[in-house]
Order: structure tokens, then C-alpha cells, then sequence
């Protein structure tokens, strides 16, 4: 069903609960086409992409998560601004990268946001386990006082949803993740690139719910079509949307099945 065993790297981009959507829909299309994506040898995932990358690998159930459970608490406050500080912080000319994260990071840790033990609840849920999957899989993150990058896998010795939690944890949605006494903030700011993370994996696919966020790359590229990004209205972090924008990460799978399968030879 997948292609030579450890022969090729997916890397999993951020986007927010509705790029999540999309990627767990366009996931479980990928399995109906007949193509495995945790038949990769290296799987790769930011923010977003977390939290798909540890579905896809731990065996979850993807149609099971086609649509939501009804929310059992009230909203948690959410302020939208602080995202809109945090783009001019990394927007700033010749600030260095480091200290851009440090900055981010207090703005992440003086907002008014979901608690931390409410998101990572969320994410257990998504994610149905604690156990690292067989598949590599790599969770990035960034230490919210520090600014420094954090990279986790199944030999970091953390629970898998408490990495999944901390990469997806974005500023003023969610309050920075505590693991051993530090606490983490959403991946998308810890600068990794695909490429260097994928070195030596075999051809690299690259799936990103925002496409104008990173800066590209891979072998292959799967990004939302114009029709997917209508179903992500103008905030990604619209739970209403999740179902609809499911449905659109399936209606793209097959085509994008064809596109990896050419590219990392695989047997479908």
C-alpha cells in the first residue's frame, strides 16, 4: 500500500483547528485512495500538523473525527489580537530570530487564554493516546521564556499529546503548555524548516493548511485549493467549520494521492 519502507518524509504545516480539519480530512482520503501516509518512514508535525501527524501515526480513526463533539464547557476567552502582535513582532526588519520568539513568548504567557490542562484534554481526545507511534514522528514546539526551538519525539520521555498540546498552543488561544518545569508555545515560531528536519528521508511531502505562512518546499507540495480556502472563512480558529472543511480535505485527497505516489513511488 505505501511505498519502500523509510522511503520518504511528511512534513504536516500549522493552520489551526480548521487546517487541522482539513489535514485529518485530506488524511483519511489518502487511506480510502489506498495511500498510507503513516507509510512514510518520517512524519513531521507543526501546530496543526501536530496534532494530524499523531493521529495519522497512533492509528486514530480519522472518519471518527469527521465532526466535533459538542463542547462541554463554555468558550474559553480567546483574544485574536494578540496573533496580530505576535505577525508584527516576526515581521519586525532585522529583528533576530531569537528574540523575536522571546517576545512572542510573553506575549503568549501575558494573554488571557484557554488553560493549558483544557487544550491539552482537547488533544488527548484528538489524538485517543499517550503512546508514540512505531512511525518517527517528530513534534516541534518553542520554550516560551527562552525563545528556544524544542523538538520532541518518542525519546523525549513526554507524553505524546502533552508535545501534540504544546506545539498546537498559539498565542492567545492557549496558554503556553508546562513540560518539566518549562512552558511551550505553538511550534509555527520555532523556525525549523521541513527540509532540514526531513534531511536524509527520501523525497520529502509537504501538506500546509496555510501556504503563505512558511516558505514552501518539499518534493511535493499539497496546499488548500480555492474551493477549501472559501470553507476556511477569514479565522482559522472557527470550530463551526471543522466538518465542512474535513469533507474538503477529502475531496482533495485523491488527486493528491496520485501526486505523492508518483513522487515517492508508492504502491496503491
Amino acid at each position: 500500500m505505501t511505498g519502500d519502507e523509510n522511503g520518504w518524509a511528511l512534513a504536516l504545516g500549522p493552520g489551526g483547528p480548521v487546517g487541522t480539519a482539513w489535514l485529518i480530512g485530506l488524511a483519511a482520503g489518502l487511506r480510502e485512495a489506498g495511500l498510507e501516509p503513516a507509510g512514510a518512514g518520517l512524519v513531521v508535525g507543526t501546530s496543526a500538523g501536530a496534532i494530524a501527524g499523531a493521529a495519522i501515526t497512533t492509528g486514530r480513526d480519522l472518519a471518527a473525527l469527521a465532526e466535533l463533539p459538542p463542547p462541554s464547557e463554555p468558550p474559553a476567552p480567546v483574544d485574536g489580537s494578540v496573533m496580530a502582535r505576535v505577525f508584527e513582532v516576526g515581521g519586525t526588519p532585522g529583528l533576530e530570530p531569537g528574540e523575536a520568539r522571546r517576545r512572542i513568548g510573553r506575549l503568549a504567557l501575558d494573554a488571557a487564554a484557554q488553560p493549558a490542562e483544557r487544550h491539552h484534554a482537547s488533544m488527548l481526545y484528538l489524538i485517543g493516546t499517550d503512546t508514540w507511534p512505531d512511525t518517527r514522528l517528530l513534534v516541534t514546539g518553542v520554550d516560551a521564556v527562552s525563545g528556544e526551538p524544542a523538538l520532541w519525539d518518542a525519546s523525549s520521555g513526554v507524553p505524546l499529546s502533552l508535545a501534540v498540546a504544546a506545539s498546537s498552543a498559539a498565542p492567545g488561544f492557549c496558554e503556553p503548555i508546562p513540560i518539566g518545569g518549562r512552558r511551550y508555545m505553538d511550534g509555527a515560531f520555532a523556525g525549523w524548516s521541513d527540509a532540514e528536519l526531513a534531511e536524509g528521508a527520501g523525497p520529502l511531502v509537504v501538506v500546509e493548511p496555510m501556504p503563505g505562512m512558511r516558505g514552501g518546499g518539499g518534493d511535493v507540495r499539497i496546499v488548500p485549493d480555492e474551493r477549501a480556502l472559501e470553507a476556511f472563512g477569514p479565522n482559522l480558529g472557527d470550530r463551526s467549520r471543522w466538518a465542512p472543511v474535513y469533507l474538503e480535505g477529502l475531496r482533495q485527497a485523491p488527486e493528491a494521492a496520485e501526486r505523492i505516489s508518483a513522487a515517492v513511488g508508492a504502491r496503491r
